[in-house]
């Protein structure tokens, strides 16, 4: 996670200032680890140089007209200083659900039936979530009967989490078919793994 804020300027969300000495006109940029606790990299550049971030906090200030500064780690109390409101803000991190179907059935196996409460468990975390349901088949049957297929698995698990309370406007659903492969295969062949359904709960 990125976060920069253009230090010496007032902040929409309130006064916040560093404790760190501040220049008018100069960008801090910060990396911060995802909601899992990875740390990727960034590059911060511009015409007269450019630094890499790599680990957690991380930080540059960038000047118009002058290379990024050298990298420092900024304490975790220099972040919720600077960043607290906004962090705090952050929607639910995304979460990916898969769910698999018996063969040329929309009826789920018996795992996938048990993962559910899962699911269920993850939507009261979101105070007001959308759900994307995306129905898949194996290779087995036509491309266009696939596409039937996949649809009514999706509406069929639209359906279960709507009895469980959800509002159906917030279910979007839509289907893939034979097209998106989780296991490439030939034509026509029985693949349990590819018979399933995506939920992305946001």
């Amino acid at each position: 996670m990125l976060l920069v804020v253009a230090v010496g300027l007032d902040v929409a969300c309130g006064p916040l200032r560093s404790k760190t000495p501040q220049r008018t006109g100069q960008d801090l940029v910060v990396l911060l680890p995802e909601a899992d606790g990875t740390v990727g990299r960034a590059t911060v550049s511009n015409p007269s140089g450019n630094v890499e971030l790599g680990t957690v906090r991380a930080s540059t200030r960038v000047t118009a007209g002058q290379a990024p500064m050298p990298v420092t780690e900024l304490s975790d109390a220099e972040v919720q200083q600077l960043f607290g409101p906004a962090l705090a803000a952050q929607p639910p991190a995304s979460s990916h659900f898969i769910l698999y179907f018996r063969f040329d059935s929309e009826e789920l196996t018996d795992e996938s039936r048990a993962l559910l409460s899962q699911v269920l468990q993850v939507l009261k975390n979101h105070p007001a979530p959308r759900v994307n349901v995306i129905g898949h088949t194996d290779t087995t049957g036509s491309p266009a009967s696939n596409v039937e297929l996949g649809l009514r698995r999706a509406n069929a698990v639209r359906t279960l989490l709507i009895q469980t309370g959800l509002d159906a406007a917030s279910v979007d659903t839509a289907s893939h078919g034979e097209a998106t492969l989780l296991v490439t295969t030939a034509d026509e062949v029985f693949e349990p793994r590819n018979r399933r359904v995506e939920i992305t709960v946001r």
